[in-house]
């Protein structure tokens, strides 16, 4: 693409320089000098099965036509990435911004120990991930958080829980993305407002005492949250990118792989293979340059069952046969279970039933079931975007109450203390 303005290039690269994040985690800048890297070995809400579409996505994700003489400032727009002109701040802007301090940062540290103690057979609690589908409220998110937080300590000798702060949301084809694309709903793509309302809401919990888990859709935006994360999902859309991939190699927490849409779970052992090895790849270094980024690869991977297009794999005889197929191919059999998507046929009503099946599987003994996943919110259901929100209901998929939530968890550690 070709400017015909008087912008000029060192303007323009200075803009998109600055909005771009630094390495990843483990990741570090390769230097010429590098030596090659060594392998290492109540509330009334919608029907809870189908949520309509929100209304206006058209508008959205609607493209804006750009005569060829307003190229450069339509780039330089895109660069800044507001439709007020202010600038995207870069991620070490942002982390200043709204820092850590000593005390959270050592807290991130062990909640990351503990989930990798989890996953290593150390710790025989139970991973389970809860919360939003997708945020789209802070305040309601916060109410959850601290109901959870509560929650937690309570069970905390039987389960590590851990929030589900998802501000990414993958689309199958179009649709709102996220509070961190579009915190005010309307298609403004106001990210600027986003990335700070997502960081500061995952600060917020963090100072109740959670650990946070997040889905990476987007490897620029993970750099303005990757120091708040003590867990990280790959989405069954992006399991099978090289890109992805290659990321979760240099993050320095837990990552679980879910397995492909069509249900098949090669793609999430390959990627969990990939992910533990070193890599060299294009990125960007902490101003914002093209970089070669090495990363040291994680070991700290698993896969995450959540069904496909053929139906279900929560069941003992598929968990079983994900077993065999991991240990055929050397890889660590550490196995979650998403009660939601597939697995429940998109009804929130039937995660229960998902989550005690797992349950059983566990007591009787399949110590490869590290955990569950649940999709679960202040109240039941899912609403479409446009027109009054009910407060706490999700906007994206269905949710199962806090009320139904707890009960659940409540029950399953009773099971556990007495079993």
């Amino acid at each position: 693409m070709t400017a015909t303005t008087s912008t000029s290039p060192g303007d323009l690269a200075i803009s998109v320089r600055d909005s771009l994040p630094p390495p990843f985690g483990h990741c570090q800048v390769a230097t010429t000098n590098a030596r090659p890297i060594r392998p290492f070995v109540e509330h009334p809400s919608r029907s809870a099965r189908d949520c309509p579409a929100s209304p206006g996505s058209q508008n959205m994700n609607s493209s804006v036509a750009v005569k060829p003489s307003d190229l450069s400032s339509h780039a330089v727009a895109l660069a800044d990435n507001s439709p007020a002109s202010k600038r995207l701040p870069g991620t070490l802007e942002l982390k200043m911004r709204l820092p850590l301090n000593a005390a959270l940062t050592e807290q991130v540290a062990a909640h990351r120990r503990a989930v990798r103690a989890i996953l290593e057979g150390e710790d025989s609690r139970l991973l389970v991930i809860v919360g939003p589908c997708s945020i789209h409220d802070p305040q309601s998110a916060r109410e959850y958080a601290e109901r959870l937080a509560g929650l937690a300590a309570q069970v905390s000798d039987q389960m590590l829980l851990v929030m589900r702060a998802y501000v990414e949301k993958p689309r199958t084809t179009v649709g709102w993305k996220g509070l961190a694309y579009d915190p005010h709903l309307d298609g403004s793509d106001d990210m600027a407002e986003g990335l700070t309302l997502s960081r500061q809401l995952m600060r917020d919990m963090l100072e109740m005492g959670l650990p946070i888990a997040t889905e990476i859709l987007q490897p620029i935006a993970a750099g303005y949250f990757d120091d708040l994360l003590s867990w990280v999902a790959i989405g069954a859309r992006t399991t099978e990118s090289q890109i992805h991939r290659e990321m979760a190699s240099g993050l320095p927490m837990a990552v679980g792989f879910k397995n492909g849409t069509d249900g098949g779970v090669a793609v999430a052992s390959d990627a969990m293979r990939s992910a533990a090895h070193p890599h060299r790849h294009f990125g960007m270094d902490g101003h914002g340059h093209p970089a070669i980024i090495q990363t040291q690869g994680n070991p700290d991977t698993h896969i995450v069952l959540r069904g496909g297009h053929s139906g279900p794999n929560y069941d003992g005889q598929s968990v079983a046969r994900v077993q065999a197929s991991l240990t055929k191919n050397n890889i660590p059999s550490r196995i979650m279970v998403d009660c939601s998507h597939a697995n429940s046929g998109k009804d929130p009503s039937r995660q229960p039933h998902v989550f005690n099946d797992v349950l059983e599987q566990r007591l009787a003994g399949n110590t490869s079931l590290i955990g569950m996943m649940i999709e679960s919110h202040l109240f039941d259901g899912c609403q479409a975007l446009g027109g009054t929100l009910q407060y706490g209901v999700s906007v994206t998929d269905g949710c199962l109450g806090w009320e139904g939530t707890e009960q659940l968890l409540r029950r399953a550690v009773d099971r556990l203390r007495y079993r």
